[in-house]
C-alpha cells in the first residue's frame, strides 16, 4: 500500500494536465519556502505561473481534488471566513503539501539540478585536498589528537574529493558526447576547439603537479591513518545509547568500516595499488586522448567542407541507386560499373575450344584446375614433379606414441579415482604421468577457490573427472614423492571421482 501511494505521488508528472499540476505544486513549493503553510484556491489563481490562461474555479477545484487523491496535497475546512450559516455549508477549503508531496518536490528539484549540472575539472579542488592533507599531518603529529579538528578536516577532505570525482566523471562523459561534432557548424567547432584544448592543457598541467604532491602527502600520512580514522569513528559512535555497550561497539565498527572504505577510495585516486593505475592517471589519459579526438573531428569537418570524398556517404548513395533499379539486369550492370567485377573470362583459355565464353557454368563441361593454382593462385614450375615421400613409418610411430600416452592417461585416471577420499599426504608415490594429471586437477581446483579456508569442487578440462578439495585446519604439510621430484604444500582432503 505504501509503494502504491508512493507511485501515485508522481502520477501528475506524466498525466495529460502535467503543466497545470506542476504550476499548482510549484506555487505550493514557493509558499512553503516563504513559510506559508496553507493556500486557498484564490491565492493559486492569483500567484501561480499558469502555462496558458488561468483555469476556471471549477477546473482548479478538480485539479486540487485530484492532487489530494494522489496524496500530494491535504485539504481541510477553511473556517476563518465563516460568518453565517450559509458560509458554513459552502465549500471552503485550505490546502497544504503533505509529507510525501514535500518529498516529491524536493526530489524533483534535485533531479532538475542534476540534469542541468555541467561537469568541470576542478584544479582548485586539488589545492583544497592538499591543504586538508597538510592539516591532517599537523594534527597527527600531536601526541593527543584533537578529535573535533581531525573530524572536521576529514569531513572537508571527503566533501572536496567527492565533488572533484563527481565533476570529473560528469565532464568526461559530457566531453565524449560533445566530441560528436561532425554535424556541427565549422565556425562553432573551431571556437570550441581552441577553448577546450586550452582548458584541457591547463588541467593536465595542474593535475600532474598537484597529484604528485598529494601522493607524497598520502605516503607521509599513511602511518597515522589508522589512528586518525579510529579517533573519528569513536567520536561519531559516541551518539549511541549510553546504556547499550553492544550497540556502541556495533556503531563504532560500522563507522570505522565506512571511514576505511572512504579513505581507500580516496587513496586509490592518487596512488596505484599495483594491479591498476591510479584514477588520477586514468583521468589524465582520458583528458589527453580527448585532444586528438577533437582534432580528428575538426579535420573531418575540413575535409567535408573542401568537398573530399566520404566513403560512407558514397556507399549510402550507391545503396539508394541499387534500391531504385527496375530489374536484376540493371542491378548487375550497376554492380559491374561500381566495383569493376566481371565474369572470370580468363578461365576460357584453359577450356575446350568448342565451349563459348557465354556458356553458363552449369551447362559447361568440368574443367580440371591444378591444385596449386587453386590454393596459391599460380601454376607449378616447369619440370618433373617432386618425389613423393613415404610417411607410413612416421605415421605408425606417431600412432604408437598416441596409444602409449592414452594407456598412461587411463592408468593415471584409475590410480587417482581408486584412492577415494584421502589426504594429500596419504596419496603415496606417483609416477610422472599420474603426477602430471594430478597436478592439473589440483590447479583447476585451487584456481576456483575463493578463500583458502573454503572447500571447492571442480571438473577437469575434458569433463571426465571431478575433484573436490577440502582444506584441513590442523596445519599439517603434505609431501608427495614423484618421479619428477618432491611436491610439498598445505595438506587437504581430496576426492577424485569419475563423472
Amino acid at each position: 500500500m505504501i509503494a502504491a501511494r508512493s507511485g501515485d505521488l508522481f502520477r501528475h508528472v506524466s498525466s495529460e494536465k502535467a503543466a497545470i499540476y506542476r504550476a499548482v505544486l510549484d506555487c505550493f513549493a514557493a509558499a512553503k519556502r516563504a513559510f506559508r503553510l496553507h493556500l486557498r484556491p484564490d491565492d493559486l489563481l492569483r500567484e501561480a505561473q499558469w502555462p496558458g490562461a488561468p483555469p476556471s474555479s471549477e477546473e482548479l477545484a478538480q485539479t486540487l481534488d485530484q492532487l489530494v487523491a494522489w496524496g500530494n496535497l491535504r485539504a481541510q475546512a477553511d473556517t476563518a471566513r465563516v460568518s453565517t450559516l450559509e458560509d458554513f455549508y459552502r465549500r471552503r477549503l485550505l490546502y497544504r503539501l503533505t509529507v510525501g508531496g514535500e518529498a516529491v518536490e524536493a526530489g524533483l528539484v534535485v533531479f532538475a539540478a542534476a540534469l542541468a549540472r555541467k561537469g568541470e575539472l576542478q584544479t582548485v579542488a586539488l589545492d583544497d585536498i592538499l591543504a586538508r592533507l597538510t592539516t591532517l599531518q599537523l594534527l597527527a603529529a600531536d601526541a593527543e589528537l584533537d578529535a573535533a579538528k581531525v573530524h572536521e578536516a576529514l569531513r572537508d577532505l571527503v566533501h572536496v574529493f567527492e565533488g572533484l570525482a563527481r565533476h570529473a566523471e560528469t565532464f568526461m562523459a559530457d566531453l565524449a558526447r560533445t566530441l560528436e561534432l561532425q554535424r556541427a557548424e565549422l565556425d562553432a567547432v573551431m571556437g570550441f576547439k581552441t577553448r577546450l584544448i586550452d582548458y584541457l592543457e591547463r588541467f593536465i598541467r595542474e593535475l600532474v603537479e598537484r597529484s604528485g604532491r598529494i601522493a607524497v602527502a598520502l605516503e607521509a600520512l599513511e602511518p597515522s591513518v589508522q589512528r586518525l580514522l579510529q579517533r573519528v569513528a569513536e567520536r561519531e559512535a559516541g551518539d549511541a545509547a549510553p546504556d547499550d555497550a553492544d550497540g556502541r561497539q556495533l556503531a563504532f565498527a560500522q563507522k570505522m568500516a565506512a571511514w576505511a572504505e572512504r579513505w581507500s577510495g580516496f587513496r586509490l585516486w592518487f596512488l596505484s595499488d599495483g594491479r591498476s593505475p591510479a584514477q588520477a592517471e586514468l583521468l589524465r589519459a582520458a583528458a589527453r586522448s580527448a585532444i586528438p579526438r577533437l582534432l580528428s573531428a575538426v579535420s573531418a569537418l575540413n575535409e567535408r567542407r573542401a568537398g573530399r570524398s566520404d566513403r560512407s556517404a558514397d556507399f549510402r548513395r550507391l545503396a539508394v541507386w541499387f534500391a531504385q533499379t527496375p530489374d536484376a539486369g540493371q542491378a548487375h550492370r550497376l554492380w559491374r560499373a561500381a566495383f569493376g567485377l566481371s565474369p572470370a573470362r580468363h578461365l576460357a583459355l584453359a577450356a575446350p575450344a568448342e565451349v563459348m565464353a557465354s556458356t553458363p557454368w552449369g551447362a559447361s563441361p568440368p574443367l580440371a584446375i591444378h591444385p596449386r593454382l587453386r590454393e596459391q593462385g599460380r601454376l607449378p614450375t616447369r619440370g618433373g614433379p617432386p618425389p613423393i615421400r613415404d610417411r607410413s613409418q612416421a605415421r605408425a610411430l606417431l600412432a604408437a606414441q598416441m596409444a602409449e600416452q592414452a594407456a598412461q592417461l587411463t592408468q593415471a585416471r584409475e590410480r587417482l579415482v581408486g584412492a577415494g577420499i584421502t589426504r594429500l599426504s596419504q596419496i603415496g608415490e606417483l609416477d610422472a604421468a599420474t603426477f602430471r594429471l594430478f597436478l592439473n586437477l589440483l590447479g583447476e581446483a585451487l584456481s576456483a577457490q575463493s578463500r583458502p579456508d573454503r572447500p571447492v569442487e571442480r571438473s577437469s578440462a575434458d569433463g571426465l573427472l571431478r575433484v573436490r578439495l577440502t582444506p584441513l585446519i590442523d596445519g599439517r604439510e603434505a609431501v608427495i614423492e614423484t618421479e619428477l621430484g618432491r611436491f610439498a604444500g598445505r595438506d587437504h582432503l581430496i576426492e577424485i571421482a569419475a563423472v
